[in-house]
C-alpha cells in the first residue's frame, strides 16, 4: 500500500470516491411534529421507505445510492446520490412513481387542513460541480458518494484534500483545455 494509504503504519487503508464531473444529490426527510398523531407521520415514514424499495427495484430511474439517517427522535432523512438533475426531477414527476402518487395525498391532506403542525416534511437539492466536493473514508466500505460513483485508493486522487479537488475526471479535464480555464 502506498504511504498515502496508511496511518502510522498500522495498515489503515484509506480510500475516496471515484466521482467524475457533477454529483446531484438530495436530501430529503421528514420530522414528527406530534408523536401522538401517528396515523399522520407514519404513512409518511412508510412512503419514504416505499420510494426506495420502488427506486431501488428500477436502477434506471437514476438513483446511484442513499443513505437512511436520523437527526433526532423525531427527524428523519436521506441522503441520495442521482446520475442526474434531469433523472431526479424525472422520477419526481412520473405519473407512475410512488412519489408522483404520495406528493399529490400530501397535498390534498394539507388542502384539508389534515397534516398542519402533525408532521414536517422537507427537501434540498444540490447539485456540486466537479472541483468542487472531495471525499476521504479510513478503513470503510463503500459509503456515501463512494457508495454511489465507487471506490479508489487515496493515491489515486491525491493524499491531500485539495489535490482530490484539484482532480478532473477525463472529460472535464479536456473541455477546460478548450475553453482556456
Amino acid at each position: 500500500m502506498a504511504d498515502s494509504e496508511n496511518v502510522g503504519g498500522r495498515g489503515a487503508r484509506r480510500t475516496t470516491a471515484d466521482a467524475r464531473g457533477d454529483v446531484v444529490v438530495l436530501l430529503i426527510g421528514m420530522r414528527i411534529n406530534s408523536f401522538w398523531a401517528v396515523h399522520q407521520w407514519l404513512p409518511v415514514l412508510l412512503g419514504m421507505l416505499r420510494m426506495l424499495a420502488e427506486l431501488k427495484k428500477d436502477p434506471g430511474r437514476g438513483l446511484l445510492s442513499r443513505v437512511l439517517l436520523t437527526a433526532s427522535p423525531r427527524t428523519y432523512y436521506v441522503v441520495q446520490y442521482w446520475e442526474s438533475k434531469e433523472k431526479l426531477y424525472a422520477y419526481a414527476s412520473a405519473p407512475d412513481g410512488l412519489h408522483h402518487t404520495a406528493w399529490g395525498r400530501i397535498n390534498r391532506m394539507e388542502r384539508e387542513g389534515k397534516v398542519r403542525g402533525r408532521v414536517g416534511i422537507w427537501h434540498e437539492a444540490y447539485i456540486v460541480p466537479e472541483g468542487s466536493y472531495e471525499a476521504i473514508y479510513g478503513d470503510m466500505p463503500a459509503f456515501g458518494l463512494a457508495a454511489a460513483h465507487g471506490q479508489v485508493p487515496l493515491a489515486e486522487r491525491g493524499r491531500y484534500a485539495k489535490d482530490r479537488f484539484a482532480h478532473r475526471s477525463g472529460g472535464a479535464a479536456a473541455q477546460e483545455r478548450s475553453s482556456g480555464s
